[in-house]
């Protein structure tokens, strides 16, 4: 940190005692006399052969604790800086170590409220402590110390210092090792001193909620020019696959990268990389995101310029943080919701939706990659966001993708999948995705592919951003014919749905409906794998063509035979477990996906204002959503069974199979869309008395309630969708996507009998086209 005989005193952004920003600054000086709470970082270096950490005396000129040994580097955030911006500053400028953004671990926030010298500097500071973790010592004299802040530098070990700083050693300035600071000694311990056999054991059962089951392609009915672009179409999904790890988290390829070419080295190696397959990430879905991993299994980096002197390289851990950050890899790791909002409300309105559109991400201008042009740099915001397409920041993958897919078109000979490919290639270049959506609706072809950027779980700060991924099929005519009676229906069923007229819409367009069996897949498909999807999420697309909605037939069956029918066995009441069927299964997922396409999505607000459902509920706005396709769904087949258009025997096994399907999900966890919106329909229909606990633990449908149940929980979603009542989304939610006891004590004992969580498809189409191809 400069001196104030080098640079004016500096100004410290004034916070509440919550740790949010008032909009004042001051002096540092005035800061500590009035005690004001503001931001600082701590950054440790932690040597991970020695399991040293590495101290700084303080120089004896400073205002608190001089002539102490503390932190390894530390230092106040200034007005308007940033978080990382200040440790990778502090660290430079106090030891000469220069690192990337990636060796940067935030370990945790802590709050040190203190009054030194006689009373008269008052310290109500909040603190970003940071870890890096190198793999040997820095030399000593490879440091290059900044001698107004730094008079020396040693290396002490992690017990050592925990014990001078438990007995208040003089000679250290003081941290609550018994309170807050503890978590410090806490993490790194538990990393290096984990049972490995304990830890291997722990990783194979999380691989076990998973049933491996191989989705073999039948290929037969392919043409022959399409069949030859089929591999190139494929090897455009792999591209995609990198984009989406790369969403994730800054680290997230370099990791997978690494655990793929260390995974024979041990056992636990191969369980981390298997499970890492599953998740896409070290954050496990089914944990409510917890990591499995720690950096101590993180990828070695090397930074070749790291230090000043004659000792150049440092080696160290790429980082990633314990918890999963809410906005993936599409903000900056130290952007927060408020920092968000006060820069977009002094954009102008073009700019503003760039912001919040779908495809593209924040970057803060110091932080950005070489070479990229932002669209949009707002010079008044000193934290110098800027909005960067998918175009820019994806950059070299995405030519690689689109030069693939131009390939792929080439070759292939149905005119619509030609089409297709051809204005999917140049989406990836412009960011201009309108074109391709239209084809991908009017696709006509027995390759069934989906390709882009679309879904935005991910995103769990604002929901804005979409992340890339790849479905490739094998149209299955037979069943498409099948399902073409709901898609005529649409109309009929927005005229019907239960709420107020005045918010239903005119002029729905029909959603052509696809069924596929699916042979490859790539990008955000982690975790629990999806049966079907209904596209495009782009508002002007679908008001002007409708939408599509394809449906995976062979995930479904594996997914009822290896999942749903075991459940039913553990979960439902004797007398109804024969009524779990596959057809009432399927077709509810089928019109799950059409009632995504009915129902509120351009929205007016009570104060004129024309809006979105997605842009008012925000990161609300997927559990919402999947919770209205969920139960709209289950009244649109109640409507048509009425109507005489399905067979009156499906109620009962529609009620019955949806049930079951209540515990498939919400396994998923309350973290994700799906889970949360699943918790939330089973808790309000069993409130409702739709259904019911039975003495032995396990749960029916009555039939004589479930009908009103669902209507009226129907009826709650669409108004609040209608409305765009966030705060009324979030009482829901907050009131009914819970575990209850009865549910947990359901879950667990779906766990202690072993019934997998959900499905892991493997593919070999691109070892069988390799051969084809040859």
């Amino acid at each position: 940190m400069a001196t104030q005989e080098e640079h004016s005193e500096e100004h410290l952004d004034v916070l509440t005692n919550l740790g949010q920003h008032t909009g004042i600054a001051k002096l540092r000086s005035e800061v500590h006399r009035d005690g004001d709470y503001h931001r600082a970082v701590h950054i440790w270096i932690y040597v991970e052969s020695s399991g040293e950490l590495l101290l700084q005396k303080r120089a004896d000129n400073k205002d608190s604790w001089p002539g102490l040994w503390d932190i390894s580097s530390a230092g106040h955030i200034s007005a308007g800086d940033t978080s990382l911006s200040s440790a990778r500053r502090e660290l430079e400028e106090e030891l000469g170590v220069s690192l990337p953004l990636e060796a940067f671990e935030l370990l945790f926030v802590y709050l040190q409220e203190c009054v030194t010298n006689n009373g008269i500097f008052i310290n109500n500071e909040f603190n970003d402590v940071y870890l890096i973790t190198t793999l040997e010592r820095i030399p000593i004299d490879g440091f290059l110390l900044q001698e107004s802040e730094v008079s020396m530098v040693k290396y002490i070990g992690l017990d050592e210092y925990e014990g001078v700083l438990k007995k208040n050693d003089p000679e250290y300035v003081p941290y609550e090792v018994d309170g807050a600071y503890s978590k410090l000694f806490t993490v790194l311990r538990g990393r290096y001193a984990s049972d490995l056999p304990q830890r291997c054991l722990s990783i194979q059962k999380k691989l076990q909620r998973y049933a491996s089951v191989d989705l073999k392609p039948e290929l037969s009915t392919i043409r022959s020019g399409d069949l030859q672009a089929l591999l190139r179409i494929i090897q455009a999904c792999q591209i995609l696959e990198k984009i989406f790890l790369k969403q994730v988290w800054p680290t997230n390829a370099k990791l997978k990268d690494w655990l793929e070419k260390h995974q024979d080295d041990t056992k636990l190696a191969k369980l981390l990389y298997s499970y890492f397959l599953i998740n896409k990430s070290p954050w496990s879905c089914l944990d409510e995101n917890e990591a499995f991993m720690t950096a101590a299994d993180s990828a070695i980096c090397e930074a070749h310029a790291a230090l000043k002197g004659p000792f150049r390289s440092v080696k160290y851990r790429a980082a990633f943080p314990s918890l999963k950050p809410a906005g993936a890899n599409f903000y900056p790791a130290d952007m927060d919701r408020g920092e968000f909002e006060l820069w977009i409300k002094d954009l102008n309105e073009s700019d503003q939706a760039a912001a919040k559109s779908f495809l593209t991400v924040i970057r803060r201008h110091d932080h950005v990659q070489i070479g990229v042009e932002n669209s949009c740099h707002d010079q008044n915001n000193s934290s110098g966001l800027l909005i960067i397409p998918y175009s820019k920041e994806y950059s070299s993958d995405l030519a690689i993708a689109a030069e693939l897919l131009n390939s792929a078109s080439q070759l292939a000979d149905t005119p619509s999948l030609k089409e297709l490919l051809e204005t999917k290639a140049k989406a990836f270049l412009s960011n201009d995705y309108y074109k391709s959506e239209v084809c991908w609706i009017e696709l006509d072809s027995a390759i069934d592919l989906t390709i882009g950027p679309y879904e935005t779980y991910e995103d769990c700060l604002f929901g804005y951003k979409a992340t890339f991924e790849a479905f490739v099929g094998i149209r299955d005519d037979v069943a498409t014919s099948q399902v073409e009676l709901f898609s005529h229906h649409l109309q009929d069923l927005e005229d019907n749905l239960p709420m107020d007229a005045k918010y239903k819409s005119k002029g729905v367009k029909a959603s052509p409906i696809r069924v596929m069996q699916l042979i490859f897949n790539a990008g955000d498909v982690k975790g629990p794998q999806t049966l079907a999807f209904n596209l495009p999420n782009d508002e002007r697309v679908v008001e002007k063509h409708g939408n599509a909605m394809v449906m995976m037939k062979n995930v479904s069956e594996a997914k009822f035979q290896c999942i749903l029918r075991p459940i039913s066995h553990v979960c439902l009441s004797q007398l109804q477990q024969k009524d779990v069927d596959f057809d009432a299964y399927f077709t509810h997922i089928i019109c799950h996906e059409c009632c995504h396409g009915i129902g509120p999505h351009a929205i007016t607000l009570p104060s004129g204002k024309q809006t979105t459902v997605r842009l008012e509920l925000q990161e609300l706005n997927s559990a919402i959503e999947e919770a209205k396709a969920d139960i709209v769904g289950l009244w649109a087949l109640r409507f048509l069974i009425d109507q005489n258009l399905m067979p009156k025997e499906l109620e009962r096994t529609m009620y019955v199979s949806f049930l079951a399907g209540c515990f498939r999900s919400i396994r998923f966890g309350l973290h994700e869309a799906h889970g949360k919106g699943q918790a939330l329909q089973f808790n309000w229909i069993l409130e409702k008395g739709g259904f019911v606990l039975l003495p032995d633990g396990t749960f029916e449908v009555e039939f004589l309630k479930v009908r009103e149940a669902v209507e009226s929980l129907c009826t709650v979603i669409l108004t609040i969708q209608a409305q765009g009542d966030k705060k009324a989304a979030r009482r829901l939610l907050d009131a009914y996507a819970t575990i209850s006891p009865s549910m947990e004590e359901a879950l667990n004992h779906l766990q202690s009998v072993a019934v997998p969580v959900d499905i892991y498809p493997t593919f070999d189409i691109l070892k069988l086209l390799k051969c084809q191809d040859n």
